[in-house]
């Protein structure tokens, strides 16, 4: 009796000081989809902008922090370019699909959320405050986005 007692209390300890682990990942869009969205059925074979010396000071300075990538992969076409990138939320990478047109932001999409809360970031009614947004001379949209409550580091 004991050792069932032994075994029970050990089980409840172990569950009580493990963690849970539960993180699913919510795909909005694939990859390949994006693109076509992007491009249509003849999506352009991707570029490499690789993130060494000026350039990587320069994105760590938007960023506020150095882009733990060595390289960035693009996509462009007809004066249209699609980047994919993955930045941390609170904790965990968020990946996002970024048209521009010229020089405006075409479209937004959050493709991949992985966090367990802030899961707001992908609707349209946050991503589409991006369209026909641009970078000014310091390097900031020039336009105010309104961020949604209890997810500041995704918005950022």
């Amino acid at each position: 009796m004991s050792s069932d007692r032994t075994r029970v209390l050990l089980a409840l300890i172990f569950f009580i000081l493990t963690p849970p682990v539960v993180v699913a990942d919510s795909v909005y869009e694939t990859q390949s989809d994006f693109l076509a969205r992007a491009f249509g059925h003849v999506v352009p074979e991707p570029g490499v902008i690789w993130l060494n010396g000026e350039r990587k000071s320069s994105v760590s300075e938007i960023l506020g922090h150095s882009y733990p990538g060595l390289r960035i992969r693009y996509w462009c076409q007809d004066g249209q370019s699609a980047w994919i990138l993955d930045e941390i939320g609170k904790e965990l990478p968020i990946t996002v699909g970024i048209v521009i047109a010229g020089a405006y932001i075409k479209s937004l999409r959050v493709l991949t959320y992985r966090e367990n809360r802030g899961g707001e970031v992908a609707t349209p009614a946050f991503t589409d405050q991006f369209n026909r947004a641009s970078i000014t001379g310091d390097q900031s949209l020039n336009r105010k986005i309104d961020s949604i409550s209890g997810a500041t580091l995704s918005v950022n």
